[in-house]
């Protein structure tokens, strides 16, 4: 994974941030396809689903969506550090990342963090 060997990335997926951020980075978001938009989209939900799994216990749910032409969709349940369990869509936070160019990773999993409220919050 990017240069990062999987015993390593299994002991701790934080691990591979500097390598995706710089993948990340290189990418040539002007140049892409729709194919392309697709394969970066879902590399980086895996990426966040999976560090939210492993770190923090996460699970995937299926949650009902109307709006969806399938009636549901795939999110991120985990308990907050308050006892509580949230639900991201870690496909909507990475698109939302799409969109504060450019993209950083480190945003991308405080924001699934800060949704679910596993970290504390500094006020």
């Amino acid at each position: 994974m990017l240069g990062v060997p999987a015993e390593i990335y299994e002991g701790d997926p934080l691990t591979l941030i500097p390598a995706l951020q710089a993948y990340v980075e290189r990418l040539p978001f002007s140049e892409f396809e729709q194919s392309d938009w697709a394969t970066i989209h879902m590399d980086l939900t895996s990426y966040l689903a999976d560090v939210l799994i492993r770190r923090h216990g996460a699970a995937w749910k299926i949650e009902d969506d109307p709006t969806s032409p399938v009636g549901y969709r795939y999110v991120i349940e985990a308990k907050g550090l308050d006892g509580i369990a949230r639900r991201v869509d870690p496909t909507d936070v990475v698109a939302i990342e799409f969109h504060e160019q450019p993209v950083t990773i480190i945003r991308m999993l405080a924001n699934a963090e800060y949704t679910l409220r596993l970290t504390p919050v500094v006020e």
